[in-house]
């Protein structure tokens, strides 16, 4: 948070113009959005589950396949399985949905998994044998009396919910405009930098000598910008 809070003050804000501000799936804490909700910034936070919410990437062919291949290469196995962030739990009603739009079986309203109280749910059997998800959602194919099974941590509704705030936020239409400018002012500094300078990994160790080495690039990449802009 702190890191986060002298980028901020090195960003102009008056009565006259509010600075929105964007920032990946890594400053999404709930430290860093209960800081910010409290600034006078405009902030747009994306968390891990952005992408999948929105419906243009969810039509995706594209995308769905580039997910697909990162789980496999995150899974010890090599199969697939779609993220809890995929189901839609209700935890005013207790109930849960799959992605592919079945309603689960409550298990445990009162389940305690690694200390976490919360709400424990598995798929009917039959909907997950015929499901054309089975291959992606489950590691192997269901043989118990329940398929897919999922937890849920019950969260505090008495406190303010700064994550799902900015969820909502993130997702609403002028919440996905704003991000979506993202994609034109910071990623390709990344793209130019790790591709076309091919600087995909650090070679120097210690971090005064990695600081060094990213301002370097950092720098010949404002140079060929300015001379871009000169021609």
């Amino acid at each position: 948070m702190l890191a986060l809070q002298k980028q901020l003050e090195r960003l102009p804000n008056t009565a006259n113009q509010t600075t929105k501000f964007t920032a990946d799936s890594g400053f999404h804490s709930k430290a860093n959005l209960k800081f910010l909700i409290e600034t006078d910034y405009d902030c747009y936070i994306a968390d891990t589950g952005f992408r999948s919410r929105n419906p243009l990437f969810q039509n995706s062919k594209t995308y769905q396949t580039e997910q697909a291949k990162k789980r496999k290469s995150r899974s010890k196995t090599g199969k697939t399985c779609y993220p809890i962030s995929m189901f839609k739990f209700d935890q005013e009603a207790v109930t849960c949905q799959c992605p592919a739009g079945k309603m689960m079986r409550l298990s445990s309203k009162n389940a305690v998994i690694r200390g976490e109280h919360g709400a424990q749910f598995g798929g009917y059997l039959n909907d997950c044998r015929q499901c054309v998800h089975q291959s992606q959602c489950m590691r192997k194919p269901p043989k118990k009396n329940v398929g897919r099974q999922v937890f849920f941590i019950y969260k505090n509704t008495k406190e303010f919910d700064y994550m799902q705030t900015m969820k909502d936020k993130i997702d609403s239409p002028e919440g996905r405009r704003q991000y979506s400018k993202r994609l034109g002012c910071v990623e390709p500094v990344f793209g130019n930098i790790t591709v076309n300078k091919q600087m995909n990994r650090f070679t120097m160790r210690g971090k005064e000598k990695v600081n060094a080495q990213w301002a370097m690039f950092s720098m010949l990449h404002n140079i060929e910008k300015l001379r871009n802009y000169l021609d």
